[in-house]
C-alpha cells in the first residue's frame, strides 16, 4: 500500500467528482484519519503532501499533534466531558460537538476560540452519537452564550451500507440543515462547512456538498499500532 499513490488517486477522484457536479475541487478538504496507523505511515502521508490529519481519541490526538505540530489536526471522535481539559487547547478543529454539557466544559477550559462542527445523527442509528436533525437548530442557537465556541459547520456519519440512495439522502439532509443554520446569519455560527464522507462514500458526499471528507483506510490504510 502506497500512501502517495492513494493520495493521488483520491485527489483525482475529488477533481473528477467536483467537475461532474459543477463544484470547485478546492472547496473539498481531504483529511487523513490516522487512528489505526503508525507514525511511519503518518510521515509517509506528510511526505506525499497531505496537510490535514485526524484522530478520534484525546490522548492519541495530543501525542500526534505534538509530533507533527506544523500540520492541521482535527479531533473527530466523541469527547467525554472529563477529557476536555486534556486536549481542547491543542485542537485546530473539533468535529463532534453534540451536547450542552460538553459546550459548557469547552467554554470553561478553552484559552482560545474553538472551531467546532456540530455532530448530527441524521440516520437516526442508535449506535451513533449526535443530535437529531430536529434538535440541532435549537442547540446551535443556545451556543450564543459561549464566547469560545465557533460553529464552522455540521458533521455526520452515514450508515455503513452500499445503498447509494440511503447514503445520498443522509448527506443531502445534512446539507439542507446546514443551509438552514447558515440562513440564520448567526455571528458565532457561520456554519459554512460540511464534514461528511469516509473511505466508502466520500464521492457521494462530495456530490451532495461535503467540504471536509474524513478518509482513513482508502488513504493511509488500517495497519494497527
Amino acid at each position: 500500500m502506497n500512501v502517495r499513490e492513494n493520495f493521488e488517486t483520491i485527489t483525482r477522484e475529488i477533481v473528477e467528482t467536483c467537475k461532474q457536479v459543477g463544484r470547485n475541487p478546492e472547496e473539498v478538504k481531504l483529511i487523513a484519519v490516522t487512528k489505526y496507523v503508525t507514525d511511519t505511515r503518518v510521515e509517509e502521508a506528510i511526505e506525499a503532501g497531505i496537510a490535514d490529519f485526524a484522530e478520534n481519541r484525546p490522548q492519541n490526538y495530543v501525542e500526534r499533534k505534538g509530533k507533527y505540530s506544523d500540520k492541521t489536526w482535527h479531533l473527530i471522535g466523541s469527547l467525554q466531558t472529563r477529557k476536555v481539559r486534556d486536549v481542547i487547547n491543542e485542537v485546530d478543529y473539533f468535529h463532534a460537538l453534540d451536547r450542552d454539557s460538553l459546550a459548557k466544559e469547552i467554554e470553561k477550559r478553552a484559552e482560545k476560540e474553538i472551531k467546532c462542527f456540530v455532530q448530527v445523527n441524521v440516520s437516526g442509528e442508535e449506535s451513533k452519537h449526535g443530535l437529531t436533525s430536529e434538535e440541532a437548530i435549537d442547540f446551535i442557537k443556545s451556543l450564543e452564550q459561549y464566547s469560545k465556541i465557533k460553529v464552522v459547520g455540521l458533521m455526520t456519519m452515514a450508515p455503513f451500507v452500499e445503498d447509494e440512495e440511503i447514503l445520498r439522502n443522509c448527506f443531502r439532509k445534512l446539507r439542507e440543515l446546514r443551509d438552514e443554520v447558515k440562513g440564520l446569519n448567526l455571528p458565532y455560527a457561520p456554519c459554512e462547512f460540511l464534514s461528511m464522507g469516509m473511505s466508502n462514500d466520500y464521492k457521494i458526499a462530495i456530490e451532495e456538498g461535503a467540504t471536509h471528507i474524513r478518509v482513513g483506510t482508502a488513504l493511509v490504510g488500517c495497519e494497527l499500532k
